[in-house]
């Protein structure tokens, strides 16, 4: 697909120094394809200066009351309003990691006519906690291993469709805090309005209408979360429901094999702290942190895998958007 308008949308709430960050390192965008470029800015109810900030940065701005917002709804709303013929999604955190990301969206489309979806990587950010960091670099580097950009379709025949059912949850990996949806096919295959992991859902739809998925390694930004230990808990808790929900995705996680990934996990973590100089109580501090984030992580995962059969009181509990139950999708 040779692109010529790109739309880069962006809801916002409050988006704080880190939005004024994105819109500078939008500013400095080489766009060295030379495509007709818009800003359009969605923002809910935003008190600190995010609004005025983006329109002196030459946005269109959207102000929509912060009750109607809903991930899939709203970025529906963006992707229906965009002038461009692709919609490159951030949100009001994730930070472009350097001048090309935009010329890498681009390059993206170009790889075959039938690309739906472009996306790349998100870096953590430095103060972040050591498993964080880890974490997501692992997660992000099982894509693009051996060149920078990988197309991903789901094969031709049976042979094709079990590799793809076999490991949905790579192939349907997509994340609209850093990823770019083409307008054509977003027209027959819109966003879903379901309470999360919309990303993941339109993903999977994109795929078995036989549409490609790019992974582009220079379409990087910076954007990662330290939710606190009890707070990482609950959003596994959300990520694996939500897998069970969109993807029918049900982690098969238990006492043995889940103690068996704590303590791999954290041996990782403690690899990593070594290689970064930590020794004495700062190695065994910092292990025994892992050790707790990542006990609780995999019990999250393991009730998560079980929500269906968890009374409301209890998956509202243990949810950080304090959502109660499961809604299967269907397609």
């Amino acid at each position: 697909m040779d692109v010529k308008s790109v739309t880069v949308a962006v809801p916002v709430l409050n988006g704080g120094e880190r939005f004024r960050e994105l819109l500078s390192a939008l500013a400095g965008q080489r766009n060295a394809k030379g495509v007709e470029y818009e800003l359009l800015i969605v923002d809910s109810g935003s008190t600190d200066g995010s609004v005025e900030a983006a329109r002196e940065a030459g946005a269109r701005v959207i102000e929509i009351d912060k009750s109607t917002f809903q991930h899939g709804r709203t970025r529906n709303m963006a992707v229906a309003e965009a002038k461009g013929e692709v919609v490159a999604l951030l949100t009001d955190d994730s930070v472009p990691a350097s001048d090309s990301w935009l010329d890498s969206i681009v390059e993206g489309f170009a790889v075959a006519d039938d690309v739906a979806l472009v996306w790349g990587p998100q870096f953590t950010l430095p103060d972040h906690p050591h498993y964080v960091r880890r974490e997501q670099d692992e997660h992000f580097a099982l894509w693009g291993k051996d060149d920078r950009i990988e197309i991903q379709r789901i094969g031709e025949g049976a042979e094709g469709l079990a590799e793809y059912e076999a490991n949905q949850g790579f192939f349907a990996y997509f994340s609209d805090a850093n990823g770019a949806v083409a307008k054509w096919a977003w027209k027959d295959h819109p966003y879903r309005e379901v309470p999360y992991a919309e990303d993941q859902l339109i993903a999977r739809e994109m795929l078995e209408a036989g549409f490609a998925k790019v992974f582009h390694a220079g379409a990087a930004v910076e954007h990662s979360h330290n939710f606190g230990v009890i707070g990482s808990m609950k959003r596994s808790f959300d990520d694996y429901r939500g897998l069970l929900e969109v993807l029918g995705f049900r982690s098969s996680i238990g006492v043995r094999s889940g103690a068996r990934a704590v303590i791999g996990l954290t041996r990782r973590d403690r690899a990593l702290l070594r290689f970064e100089g930590a020794h004495g109580s700062a190695l065994l501090l910092g292990t025994l942190t892992s050790l707790r984030h990542h006990t609780l992580r995999i019990i999250a995962e393991f009730l998560a895998a079980r929500a269906d059969r968890l009374p409301d009181w209890l998956t509202r509990r243990l949810s950080k958007e304090g959502r109660p139950g499961v809604n299967p999708v269907s397609l």
